[in-house]
């Protein structure tokens, strides 16, 4: 197959993805500033979705153009419905907006329509790359994180190795010492965790929302640590070295098909190794589509007050 059959085949799957009564309407193409030309681009819109969805693809037409296709994850699905002439159209989009389950994809034949298994794909691809890559070491500069690591020595040992991405080698445990402030109030740390995503998408907003409302209540943030390979337990470890009264774990979790950047903070009163799990209080859900990092971080604060007020975490607190 050439490249401009290539072309063609692709631009009859994305005609598809938008129905096939879909209207094109051919745009022309800007006028050139350089003696290069601009591919035209069709704006295709869905047919029958209540003008939710409105979907604009380049069609290349020159093969030094450059283009790319429009990035599918864009599309929101609680806003797209694929059943033809639902019998409750209302009704439907309501249920769509309370779930981001997949709803109302219907069918071509006995397969899924074709934008419901590229959206399939994509997402589980997102989900793959938010749990084997790794957060940017400038990016860690930039939010003046201290670097430390747990015993895995990469994702494959990390992914089968539970145990060592709770520990951490005699050499990080005198790191941890010299960066942290003994018996704080507070430590923060950060984990990549199975979600990098999760850590980049949301970082930058609710470490200010958590300074701030810990300022208030007249707490200082001290070093905050960035553990990579890091497991839930680990905060353990690092309870017993810094004596802190709460520990406040930020860490990326599993991803899924709905988003790859969710976070949830773990958080705990005098965290030990070997505790139980149920002294831990958890916050999750925190990305765009869920609990707003901003918002999250407000909420953790307050809990961290609470916690150091009453001595107490997990299900020994009684909120």
């Amino acid at each position: 197959m050439n490249e401009k059959d290539l072309k063609s085949m692709i631009e009859s799957i994305l005609n598809e993805m938008v129905g096939n009564k879909a209207e094109q309407e051919t745009v022309a193409a800007k006028p050139a500033q350089t003696e290069a030309t601009e591919a035209p681009v069709v704006q295709a819109k869905a047919p029958n979705v209540g003008g939710l969805v409105q979907a604009s693809m380049p069609v290349e037409e020159q093969a030094d153009d450059g283009e790319c296709l429009d990035d599918i994850t864009e599309i929101d699905l609680r806003k797209l419905l694929l059943v033809p002439d639902p019998e409750d159209r209302e009704g439907y989009m309501k249920m769509k907006e309370k779930t981001p389950a997949r709803l109302g994809v219907w069918r071509a034949g006995p397969r899924y329509k074709t934008i419901t298994s590229l959206r399939f794909r994509a997402d589980h691809a997102a989900a793959q790359d938010a749990v084997f890559s790794y957060v940017s070491e400038e990016f860690v500069k930039e939010m003046n994180l201290v670097p430390i690591a747990t015993m895995c020595r990469d994702k494959d040992e990390y992914i089968t190795r539970p145990d060592l991405g709770r520990q951490f080698s005699k050499e990080t445990i005198e790191s941890i010492k010299q960066h942290t402030t003994k018996q704080a109030k507070v430590q923060i740390m950060v984990g990549d965790g199975l979600s990098s995503a999760a850590i980049e998408a949301n970082l930058r907003d609710i470490v200010p929302a958590i300074a701030q409302g810990l300022k208030m209540y007249g707490f200082e943030v001290g070093n905050i640590l960035f553990v990579k390979h890091c497991r839930v337990p680990s905060m353990d470890v690092i309870g017993d070295v810094t004596e802190a009264d709460v520990v406040c774990l930020l860490v990326g979790e599993r991803p899924g098909l709905v988003t790859a950047e969710s976070m949830s903070a773990y958080i705990a009163y005098k965290p030990t190794v070997g505790m139980p799990e149920a002294r831990r209080t958890v916050i999750s859900n925190i990305h765009s589509g869920g609990t707003p990092a901003v918002e999250a971080g407000a909420h953790i604060a307050e809990l961290i007050k609470t916690m150091i007020d009453r001595k107490a975490s997990g299900i020994d607190l009684k909120l």
